[in-house]
C-alpha cells in the first residue's frame, strides 16, 4: 500500500462510512487518559450521518458519558482482521438526547443492553464528530490474501491490492 491516499469533505464521509458501518465493532476511547486501556470500550457503531458525524447508544448514566461529559476528546479504533480493514477516528463526542434519532439508529439487537426497548429512558446518544482519520483497507478476504502474499514471496512482486490514506471532514 504506497500510494496513499487524502479524501475530503464527501469523499472522505463515504469512505468513513464504509469502513465504519462494514466493520462496526470499535475500541471507543475516550478523556485525557486515552493511554489507559481502561479508558476503551468495545462499542458498536449505530450509524454515521451524511455529515461524517459517528453515532453510538450509550447508557445515560454510564461511566463513559460521565468521562465525556470532563473530556470530550475520542479515539476510534475499529478493525476488521478478515478483511485486513483498518480504521482510527480522532475527534470529539457530544452526548445528545433525541428520541427521534435513537428511534432511527435503533435496531433489535439493541435491546440486548435497553431492556425497554428504544423507549428506554436510560438510552443517550454518543455523537463522534471526528477531526482526522487514517485507514488500510485490502482488496478481498483473508484467505485470498493469504495466497496472493505467498505468491508474492514467490514471483518477487506485491499481489496484495489495497489503499491507505487519510480522511478529513470539514
Amino acid at each position: 500500500m504506497d500510494n496513499q491516499q487524502l479524501l475530503l469533505d464527501k469523499d472522505a464521509v463515504r469512505k468513513l462510512k464504509d469502513l465504519a458501518t462494514e466493520i462496526n465493532i470499535c475500541l471507543f476511547c475516550n478523556g485525557s487518559g486515552m493511554e489507559d486501556a481502561a479508558s476503551c470500550r468495545p462499542m458498536a457503531t449505530a450509524g454515521v450521518d451524511e455529515e461524517g458525524n459517528i453515532w453510538f447508544l450509550s447508557e445515560k448514566e454510564s461511566e463513559k458519558n460521565q468521562e465525556i461529559g470532563a473530556d470530550p476528546r475520542v479515539r476510534l479504533f475499529y478493525s476488521h482482521p478478515g478483511k485486513s480493514s483498518f480504521l482510527i477516528v480522532s475527534g470529539q463526542a457530544e452526548i445528545v438526547y433525541d428520541r427521534d434519532k435513537i428511534r432511527q439508529l435503533w435496531t433489535p439487537l439493541d435491546k440486548t443492553w435497553f431492556k425497554e426497548g428504544e423507549d428506554d429512558p436510560s438510552i443517550s446518544l454518543l455523537k463522534v464528530k471526528p477531526f482526522t482519520a487514517h485507514y488500510w483497507d485490502t482488496k478481498g478476504n483473508a484467505m485470498v490474501n493469504f495466497f496472493k502474499m505467498v505468491a508474492s514471496v514467490a514471483t518477487g512482486k506485491t499481489l496484495v491490492e489495497g489503499e491507505e490514506g487519510s480522511l478529513l471532514v470539514r
